[in-house]
């Protein structure tokens, strides 16, 4: 019988930068892609088709990345799905090999940002207008606050509000998030942090201050996803496998007034219950994940949201340490979009890339003991959310 279930191969990701300081985006993309084919043990002529993840640049920019690894005539197609985009590309990549329309599929994103990048085309009518009108009709538009910020600091304060929390605790996210990028050699700020400076940097919206906010990052990332019998049959890594997968997008209630479901909880809840009925893998048996913290806030919610801790109960699981090495779960060993970066298209894929490594012991100073599943948690406004649960097998 055969074994189509999805195999990451080979994964590959460069060092992320600052905004306006990295290479073009072809040059970024085409080495993230030869890194994977290279970790995977194969050539870019097996590869059968490609998905690339990118929000900010012109069409086909793929086939501008993956030309420089050959022409090969397959089919490469672009994907645009917010902050999501290089998951949404790395779950086409799976159900491609689970469907059998291809054994070898190649899954990268890249991200070429400059600083203060804002939308285009203003005469058209934005995705997320619906989304700011209901934070606009409830709070206002307050000045100099960026949109995104807007968002997740309202809800904040909402859940500050509810749960009756201190709001510092969202800033031991960022200092957690600093220690652990300081071993990891491809993230962006790598330096420490202590609760005060985190506390002291400017104030953003509610209980959001600058080191609270992921930075504008440039970099790129790729998976190469092979079925388990083409591994087999080809002497690969058969060791990591896709155990479950889902993508949610909004519900009606997304749009009702509560900002924690404005930014995703429902998705992330329902998601993530999908993916645990699939691979038959629970919150309590997860010991890494790599979560979407484009702001603190956010990564707080998202723990209640997989259930990682009852509802609720968030502020106990960080001050308890419960987030980290020694806790309960070991989340964003990589550092983060706080830390490591948010090249957009790519993050979806280095999340990816970081927890293969986890799996196969690769990870360095980042190591978690005994990891045999690994979560992760990729949220795009607009809304796409995708969560993806991988196992280490017998290889």
């Amino acid at each position: 019988m055969s074994d189509n279930r999805a195999v990451v191969a080979g994964v590959g990701m460069i060092p992320f930068a600052k905004a306006g300081r990295s290479d073009p985006f072809d040059a970024m993309g085409a080495e993230a892609a030869r890194r994977a084919l290279a970790d995977a043990g194969i050539d870019y002529t097996a590869v059968q088709r490609a998905y690339v993840g990118y929000i900010y640049g012109d069409s086909t920019g793929g086939q501008k990345a993956l030309y420089k690894l050959g022409q090969s005539g397959i089919p490469i197609m672009n994907v645009n799905n917010n902050c999501s985009s290089g998951s949404s590309a790395l779950l086409l990549a799976r159900e491609a090999v689970e469907c059998g329309l291809a054994d070898v599929v190649l899954a990268v994103g890249f991200e070429q940002m400059e600083p203060g990048v804002e939308g285009r085309w203003p005469e058209r009518p934005h995705p997320l207008e619906d989304f700011a009108k209901v934070v606009i009709g409830k709070y206002g538009m307050p000045e100099s606050v960026p949109g995104a910020a807007l968002f997740y600091g309202a809800a904040g304060n909402e859940y500050v509000e509810e749960f009756g929390i201190d709001p510092t605790v969202f800033a031991h996210i960022s200092v957690k998030a600093r220690r652990h990028a300081a071993n990891n050699p491809n993230a962006v700020f790598r330096d420490p942090l202590t609760i005060e400076e985190v506390l002291a940097s400017r104030q953003i919206y509610g209980p959001i201050t600058k080191f609270q906010c992921c930075p504008p990052t440039s970099g790129a990332a790729a998976a190469v996803v092979v079925s388990r019998e083409y591994a087999t049959r080809h002497g690969l890594r058969g060791d990591v496998v896709i155990a479950g997968q889902a993508m949610t997008t909004d519900y009606t209630n997304t749009f009702e007034g509560d900002m924690r479901k404005l930014v995703g909880y429902d998705l992330t809840a329902s998601a993530a219950k999908a993916v645990y009925e699939q691979s038959g893998i629970g919150p309590e048996d997860v010991r890494v994940a790599e979560v979407h913290d484009c702001f603190t806030v956010h990564e707080f919610l998202i723990y209640e949201g997989l259930g990682l801790t009852p509802k609720g109960t968030a502020e106990k699981f960080v001050l308890d340490g419960e987030n980290t090495y020694g806790g309960q779960v070991v989340i964003n060993p990589s550092g983060g979009l706080i830390a490591r970066g948010h090249p957009i298209g790519a993050t979806g894929l280095a999340q990816c890339a970081e927890l293969v490594w986890q799996l196969r012991g690769q990870a360095a100073g980042r190591q978690v003991d005994g990891v045999t599943t690994a979560l992760q948690h990729n949220m795009g406004m607009g809304s796409a959310c995708v969560v993806t649960m991988y196992q280490k097998v017998d290889g």
